[in-house]
């Protein structure tokens, strides 16, 4: 039987929402730039199901050396996929940047109380045994 690592993978989660967090408002700096294309990151769906499966190197621990690519791959977002067009013929759309924001938000508020949520259960149980 393997363990249950609800905190580490809660900590992916929280690194995946920093990445697209940080795409989403490089999108939003650069939507009047001309022909620059918007970028999202891979659904974390497609991250977590790629770790189980990797068979490369893994850093287990901080003083580890981290890979020079990012941890969470990006891949463009297409104009035709966007919403609307910017008059700069970027891919940009602010109002589909900010629902991606919301996304994020309500991702990052659902981790954090589960997160909680685990820990409180896990204090009540230490204190009862």
């Amino acid at each position: 039987m393997t363990g249950v690592y609800l905190f580490e993978i809660a900590s992916q989660q929280a690194r995946h929402l920093a990445v697209r967090q940080a795409t989403i408002a490089s999108n939003v700096a650069n939507a009047n730039t001309p022909d620059y294309k918007a970028r999202d990151v891979v659904p974390f769906s497609e991250v977590l199901s790629r770790a189980g499966s990797m068979t490369g190197l893994a850093m287990t621990a901080s003083a580890h050396v981290a890979s020079a690519e990012s941890p969470v791959p990006t891949r463009p977002v297409k104009a035709e996929a966007a919403w609307d067009a910017l008059e700069t013929s970027s891919s940009v759309s602010l109002e589909q940047e900010m629902l991606k924001a919301g996304e994020v938000s309500r991702d990052h508020n659902l981790n954090t109380g589960i997160v909680k949520a685990f820990h409180r259960m896990l204090m009540s149980a230490v204190r009862a045994g």
